[in-house]
């Protein structure tokens, strides 16, 4: 059975997702350091930079780790990478309302904010139930 076009969609979302989650934790330390080179207020306090970075960070890994094991089935990874969308999503929402509320609406973050909310339908589907509830064929080893 081959992986369905929405769940390859879903797997593309969270991939790039994870892309840039990953890119965010490194930014925020780079312009920590850089505002403290240039003896200006830091953004956060060092400590701080480096907790964002490492939860940017490990959460980026969980991300790739769940698309990479999306073959295997396992009912978990769907669950995971269901909680994930729902965290990004929710975190573009407040982002587009951010910047409703400052005055500039950002038509790109309610973009993103609507492929998120269709890739969150996609996991809570029966598509992605069906994929993820079946095992595949259980490895076999030699006799012997």
């Amino acid at each position: 059975m081959r992986l369905s076009g929405s769940l390859v969609f879903v797997l593309v979302v969270v991939a790039v997702h994870a892309v840039g989650t990953a890119l965010g934790g490194w930014v925020v330390l780079d312009e920590n350091y850089s505002k403290q080179e240039h003896g200006q207020d830091l953004i956060m306090p060092m400590d701080m930079a480096w907790f964002v970075a490492l939860l940017c960070w490990g959460l980026a890994v969980l991300q790739a780790t769940c698309v990479a094991l999306t073959g295997r089935r396992r009912p978990w990874t769907r669950s995971v990478l269901a909680v994930c969308l729902a965290f990004v999503a929710c975190s573009t929402l407040i982002g587009f309302l951010g910047s409703l509320v400052s005055g500039a609406p950002s038509l790109p973050v309610l973009l993103i904010f609507g492929i998120d909310a269709a890739a969150l339908w996609v996991m809570f589907g029966t598509t992605a139930h069906r994929w993820f509830s079946v095992r595949g064929p259980a490895p076999t080893s030699p006799r012997g």
